[in-house]
């Protein structure tokens, strides 16, 4: 299992607009990512070992540590992010895998492959929450019948963000016209970032 960082002390930032690249440009060329597990957890190994391997999209991949096990798994991924400074984190992650990981937004990219898998990770709480359905549009806009949403998702309202809390009735809310829940589990090894307040979901497109 991979051990928690300890909290991180926040530096000074001149940029404080989420939906901006440069936020989170800024952010990793500080080091400051208190979100980055150094690693992969305990729920998303669990997942991939009881799910058939298919092709994987990873949005606001980060650093990509999931993108590089998945790689290395023998998985078909393709990682995201729009802000350059940490596509060159995950890019230098990757290796000579690095080609996987792109530059790309999110609400218009168009992934080389369908997807039987997103992935996600810190992604959802790191949106202005007024770009929610924007979010669960694009979801089920690329996920075919059956194909799975799946992964940590950070609930309870949260003063300011982000990260960006979102309620669990909201949620359901959200995702409920295409998706259907069908595992809910508990996280034990969480960020300080993000203790107590994570939850495992799979939701399978209708």
């Amino acid at each position: 299992m991979t051990e928690p960082k300890p909290p991180a002390t926040a530096p000074s930032f001149d940029t404080r607009d989420p939906a901006s690249p440069e936020f989170w440009d800024e952010r990793f060329h500080k080091h400051f990512t208190p979100w980055d597990q150094g690693g992969v957890q305990q729920s998303f190994r669990a997942f991939a070992a009881r799910t058939e391997p298919c092709p994987v999209l990873i949005p606001g991949c980060g650093s990509a540590h999931e993108a590089r096990w998945l790689a290395e798994a023998g998985w078909n991924v393709r990682a995201i992010d729009f802000s350059a400074d940490a596509v060159a984190a995950a890019r230098a992650l990757m290796g000579a895998r690095a080609p996987l990981i792109e530059q790309a937004d999110f609400f218009v990219y168009e992934p080389p492959f369908l997807p039987g898998w997103i992935y996600e990770r810190a992604f959802l709480c790191a949106l202005p929450p007024a770009r929610r359905a924007d979010y669960a549009a694009r979801m089920a806009q690329l996920l075919a019948p059956q194909a799975m949403l799946a992964g940590y998702f950070f609930l309870g309202a949260s003063p300011g963000g982000p990260p960006f809390g979102i309620e669990r009735a909201e949620l359901d809310a959200l995702l409920a016209s295409h998706f259907e829940l069908i595992e809910d589990l508990p996280v034990d090894d969480s960020l300080p970032v993000f203790a107590g307040r994570e939850r495992w979901l799979t939701w399978r497109r209708r």
